[in-house]
């Protein structure tokens, strides 16, 4: 039998259960159909999406400043993450527990793909 469902299990976006392909329809649904293969060639399901930011987007194949500007602040939105600060150093991690939570599970392997985030927050 499942366990229920804990309130705070409620909280991470539903994004994070996407397909590639429920990520190359939401690409197209942005306004950027052309980018579509860019998602799906990569790979990037809900949860690599945690880690499309504007310095990823390149590598993918977007390299207009103003998509790449627009992409990751719809991500960012998506995922519920605050616009990191200009002088916030990329080495400090996440600042929010959402934000950490969502930074692990991006991995992949079988102890992250069952962590749910109220698990998450008792072992932290």
């Amino acid at each position: 039998m499942a366990s229920p469902v804990k309130e705070e299990d409620l909280l991470v976006p539903t994004c994070i259960h996407w397909t590639t392909d429920d990520v190359a329809n939401w690409i197209e649904e942005l306004g950027f159909p052309q980018y579509r293969n860019c998602f799906t060639t990569n790979l990037i399901n809900g949860r690599k999406l945690v880690l499309v930011n504007s310095s990823l987007l390149p590598r993918l194949g977007i390299t207009d400043f103003d998509h790449i500007l627009f992409i990751s602040s719809n991500v960012r939105q998506l995922l519920g993450l605050e616009k990191p600060f200009w002088n916030r150093s990329i080495a400090d991690p996440p600042n929010t527990p959402m934000g950490s939570y969502l930074d692990k599970i991006s991995r992949t392997g079988p102890s992250v793909e069952k962590l749910t985030y109220s698990q998450f927050l008792r072992h932290c």
